[in-house]
């Protein structure tokens, strides 16, 4: 079932062109790992497909089964973010609220599933605590779990392990893997290729001039053909 298809999507910002001409689709069920060198255009294209931003030029379709307000996203976090002054329940519990419309108090049934989350995540036991008072590690389960109250379905992640020790961020991993795992769509940019190729269905390289996307054995194939050495090719 395909969710998302891009037809000859240009991207760019502040007047520039980064991305041009892609045409993917991304079938429901895929882990898709997005992966290029820094300014290639990984974060500009994760936000279009979300919506949170514009193609200069193209088209995204959307599956019928799914709105965009519905997608999960675990965004890069910012300084200002991890300082936020709100109880871990709170945080996860605002997941809802692209789906709440006008509507100014959390239902019965939202807050069962926020517990359901958490106690997956392992933060039942600090619902009540401050989020700026947890590690990174712990910070970023509960923007997950925030993310996951958005969406059931869908999940973008940003560079979720930034920043992250190398035991978080196998724990991080493994769980984004379970997820998978239980039927979520995972599109995820990482600067890890060792993960990348570990976890991932399918990949997407991004260049200057030039993008890859397919399945992990398709780009295992074509960097063998290709000496080993870094390339992009469609």
């Amino acid at each position: 079932m395909k969710l998302i298809t891009c037809e000859n999507i240009s991207l760019g910002y502040e007047g520039k062109l980064i991305l041009n001409n892609l045409n993917f689709t991304i079938q429901k069920g895929i882990y898709l790992s997005i992966i290029g060198e820094n300014g290639s255009g990984k974060t500009t294209l994760l936000k279009t497909l979300l919506g949170l931003k514009n193609p200069v030029e193209g088209t995204i379709f959307t599956g019928d089964l799914i709105q965009k307000n519905q997608f999960g996203y675990l965004p890069q976090q910012t300084i200002i973010q991890k300082d936020f002054p709100a109880s871990v329940e709170e945080i996860v519990l605002s997941g809802f609220i692209n789906q709440s419309g006008l509507r100014p108090f959390y239902t019965k049934g939202e807050k069962k599933r926020a517990r359901e989350i958490m106690e997956k995540l392992k933060l039942s036991t600090m619902k009540s605590k401050c989020y700026r008072e947890l590690s990174g590690g712990q910070q970023q389960r509960v923007l997950l779990a925030r993310a996951l109250c958005a969406s059931t379905q869908v999940l973008f992640l940003d560079e979720p392990v930034a920043s992250l020790d190398p035991i978080v961020t196998k724990e991080l991993y493994e769980i984004v893997k379970q997820l998978h795992q239980e039927g979520m769509t995972i599109i995820m940019i990482s600067h890890d290729v060792s993960a990348v190729l570990e976890y991932s269905s399918h990949i997407l390289q991004l260049g200057q001039n030039d993008y890859f996307f397919g399945t992990k054995e398709e780009y295992l194939q074509k960097k063998m053909e290709m000496g080993g050495t870094d390339w992009v090719t469609v």
